[in-house]
Parts: structure tokens; C-alpha cells; sequence
């Protein structure tokens, strides 16, 4: 399975009048702006997730959209294991359900999250030091999903390598 990771891209501020709670804040114009040209690098790439699963934090959900629209995917499925304070057991066990049906996997959420669950999959707990950035991509792969250390790190990029390789 390639399991590939990527951080929500730009959000609004926490403090902004319009926005009401966390759950809620959008993406800023110029973070649709730089996702859309990170999603055109995603292609020259070649990753084409056979599913997206997402938080359905609001900003995490628009990064999802966008990405399976530039990318030509199947619409994102929302799940509460990729939101804040999610539960990484109840997510693999989702992901070891969905990965005989796909085995390309992107999953869009949140940071430290997406961190620590990158560094349980690659080293056995979550302390492994990894910085995802707001529209970052990391690519995983492995052979037999489990809770604990089964993956190879491929790959893991920035915006600006991402954009760059469009």
C-alpha cells in the first residue's frame, strides 16, 4: 500500500471575527491559491489516490475537495480519526478495511497528528521529530498494515517542492 499524508493547507486565523470555533475555519484565498498548485504537482507526480479520507474539520474537508477535484478522485470520505485528538488504532483499523479495495490512500488532516502517525507507522511510537507544513505531502509505504512500525518512508515534501515540480 502507498499511503500518502498531507497537512490541511492555509487556514484562517483562530482569532477571526468570522470564524466561531476551530471546527469551522475556512481556507484563506491565497492557501486555495498555493493548494491548487500543489495538487497540479501532485499529477506531474503521478499520485492519484484510489481514496481520500479526510477530518472533517472544515479546512481539512476543502483541502480534500480540491485536491480530489484537481486530481480527477473519487470525493473525499470525512472521518473523526483524522480530526484533533482522533484515535490512530480506530484509523488503521479503517485503513486496514479500505486497503484491499485501494491501495493508494491519501489522508488529509491535521498537524501533530499526521506526524505522529507518520512516526508510529515508521518507527514504532510517535516521538520520531517529522514537521509537516500547511499543504505537505508525505509518501509511505507499506506492506502489511499494523499498529507499530511497518512502513518505509518514501518521500516527504513541502509546498514549495511540491509547486516546483509542476
Amino acid at each position: 500500500m502507498e499511503l500518502f499524508l498531507l497537512r490541511h493547507a492555509i487556514a484562517v486565523a483562530r482569532q477571526g471575527q468570522s470564524v466561531h470555533c476551530d471546527r469551522e475555519r475556512p481556507l484563506t484565498r491565497d492557501g486555495i491559491r498555493r493548494l491548487r498548485r500543489v495538487a497540479h504537482g501532485m499529477r506531474t507526480l503521478h499520485i492519484f489516490p484510489d481514496r481520500i479520507l479526510t477530518s472533517s474539520f472544515l479546512r481539512a474537508r476543502e483541502t480534500a475537495e480540491i485536491v480530489a477535484a484537481e486530481l480527477g478522485c473519487k470525493a473525499p470520505e470525512p472521518t473523526p480519526h483524522l480530526e484533533p485528538g482522533g484515535d490512530p488504532e480506530s484509523l488503521l483499523a479503517l485503513l486496514s478495511e479500505r486497503a484491499d479495495a485501494a491501495q493508494r490512500i491519501l489522508l488529509v488532516g491535521h498537524e501533530p497528528a499526521l506526524s505522529s502517525l507518520a512516526s508510529m507507522l515508521l518507527s514504532g511510537d510517535a516521538r520520531m521529530q517529522i514537521t509537516m507544513k500547511k499543504g505537505g505531502l508525505c509518501k509511505l509505504r507499506i506492506d502489511h498494515l499494523r499498529c507499530g512500525r511497518c512502513a518505509r518512508l518514501v518521500w516527504l515534501l513541502t509546498p514549495r517542492q511540491l509547486i516546483s515540480t509542476a
